[in-house]
């Protein structure tokens, strides 16, 4: 069985990455098509066999794919997979869209319909993130989303099979594209982040953790301006467009760490003392993480982070998106006692075994 791999671009490491890795490791010998493939921002990828498209050459690609809504459509549909048996799109934009003839199965792997188009649109058209020039591509994304919708939902309706992340992203799936789908969760190898990985930290476990790509929807601001009242040890995890002006709003009981590698990361998950989750996610990888190591997470009572969080046992979920209701969860959280054993124990239902069984079966079943 010959098996092909798509992901809209390979440019960073969060919580799709970990699903491209385990795809590996299930079929080491497919290949990867993308767009761009920026080595030093994925360097999880080194060693895969990458085939990336001539928009790799085009100026600001590899960093600002943002520039090229309007080509990503046309590269995905010219690659060939006539010689493939299978090929997996993992896609929340445009990778869907390959074209596949009938004697190839595709199987979409949904992390969730096109953000910037559906589910977030009115938020990418005010916050388009490209500072001086803000107004133009507000400008540019509105005259093109129309056009772009379009073709996404034509794109959403040539997989053979639609899987979804979690059932929030199978409701989105019903609703953009009017199609069925069934769900499997992504990996988390719970193992790993139950084993103990020492690391040197001052006062352990009096500090509480964010893990998150800071991005304007991760809503990292809103945890900012909490601990800022609190004052309690913040430490954050992760890199983004929105870095320097959270630094900048951020006071001293909160530090920033970029990105890290899996033991030091794994290290500070186990050593903290809750993991906080201001965003409404799709999945919420990060809340899986957390339990794993057998921490409880304190997060936004919507999206994926209600399919893996069991309020009042493995963390502390609050109903609105404001700083008061983080601060509240805090207190809260700080009242109650939580048991690392429990906290596993649900991690373990999205353990990495449960997915690579089900990701072969469909293989094996085609």
């Amino acid at each position: 069985m010959k098996v092909a791999i798509v992901y809209d671009r390979l440019n960073k490491i969060g919580g799709a990455e970990r699903v491209l890795q385990v795809l590996h490791e299930i079929w080491p010998e497919a290949p990867f098509f993308t767009t761009v493939y920026n080595e030093k921002k994925a360097l999880w990828a080194q060693g895969f066999q990458v085939n990336s498209s001539f928009m790799q050459k085009l100026p600001f690609a590899k960093s600002k794919h943002e520039f090229y809504p309007w080509l990503t459509p046309f590269i995905f549909e010219s690659f060939d997979f006539s010689n493939f048996d299978f090929v997996f799109s993992v896609t929340s934009a445009e990778a869907k869209g390959i074209i596949t003839n009938t004697q190839t199965t595709h199987v979409c792997y949904c992390l969730t319909p096109t953000r910037y188009l559906w589910s977030s649109n009115e938020d990418y058209i005010k916050n388009a993130g490209f500072n001086n020039l803000n107004f133009l591509a507000k400008a540019v994304f509105g005259f093109l989303t129309p056009i772009l919708k379009k073709w996404d939902y034509v794109a959403s309706q040539r997989p053979d099979t639609m899987i979804a992340i979690s059932n929030t992203v199978k409701t989105r799936i019903k609703k953009y594209y009017q199609r069925v789908s069934t769900v499997i969760y992504p990996p988390v190898d719970t193992e790993k982040f139950r084993h103990k990985q020492e690391i040197n930290l001052s006062n352990p476990e009096d500090f509480f953790l964010i893990v998150s790509r800071l991005v304007p929807y991760k809503r990292i601001d809103l945890a900012i301006r909490a601990f800022n009242k609190l004052g309690f040890p913040l430490k954050i995890i992760g890199v983004g467009s929105q870095q320097a002006r959270l630094q900048h709003m951020a006071k001293d009981n909160i530090e920033f760490f970029g990105q890290l590698t899996d033991d030091d990361l794994i290290g500070y998950y186990q050593r903290c003392c809750a993991v906080v989750m201001p965003q409404k996610e799709d999945f919420g990888l990060v809340s899986v993480e957390a339990q794993a190591a057998g921490k409880p997470v304190i997060g936004f009572a919507k999206g994926g982070v209600r399919e893996t969080v069991i309020d009042g046992q493995t963390g502390v979920l609050f109903k609105k998106q404001k700083v008061e209701e983080i601060i509240k969860a805090v207190y809260k959280f700080k009242s109650m006692r939580f048991d690392r054993d429990i906290c596993f124990s649900n991690a373990k239902k999205f353990d990495k075994k449960v997915f690579i069984k089900k990701m072969k079966a469909i293989v094996e079943g085609r």
